[in-house]
């Protein structure tokens, strides 16, 4: 019960609506959001089928404009890996970032939920059309992933596209 109460009082500052608002977090520390991060969940996209052991790493370059983006997986037995760019468009906030891995597509990669100590977060995309949970080790508590998956709920998400990331 004491994670409910901690979470409902992060996710709590967010509107609970199903239309197409989505929120983004308030603040985002870039230098505390770089690192490795485990996929726990998602939507799975084309590029993703079958993809077990998913990782994504931010790398700040102070002086650059963009933050490397590594994210690795296991297909088939094989590690799969591709590097990219994420751009920051929310400077006020850094809550909302474009990422790109194929000029010149860019698409949305929105914080829109964060653990206060960044150790799980939440990103999707204005259309809710991509969702991720990450956490900074492979596994996740049952309690605090399904409290998410309320939240993911609350905003609209839909529940049957939400697939487990297996992890080692």
């Amino acid at each position: 019960m004491r994670i409910q109460s901690y979470l409902h009082s992060i996710l709590g500052s967010f509107s609970s609506r199903r239309d197409s608002y989505l929120p983004t977090v308030k603040s985002l520390n870039l230098d505390r959001y770089a690192g490795k991060w485990y996929e726990i969940a998602r939507y799975t996209l084309w590029f993703e089928k079958g993809m077990t052991e998913v990782t994504a790493e931010y790398i700040i370059h102070p002086n650059l404009d963009y933050i490397t983006v590594i994210n690795s997986g296991i297909v088939n037995g094989r590690v799969k890996s591709i590097e990219g760019k994420a751009f920051v468009c929310d400077k006020r906030t850094n809550s909302k970032l474009k990422v790109q891995f194929f000029w010149p597509f860019k698409s949305d990669y929105w914080i829109i939920a964060l653990d206060k100590d960044y150790q799980w977060t939440i990103v999707s995309n204005k259309n809710k059309s991509n969702l991720w949970v990450l956490s900074r080790t492979p596994q996740m508590s049952d309690e605090l992933l399904t409290t998410l998956k309320v939240q993911l709920l609350e905003w609209g998400f839909d529940e049957t596209k939400i697939d487990m990331t297996s992890q080692k």
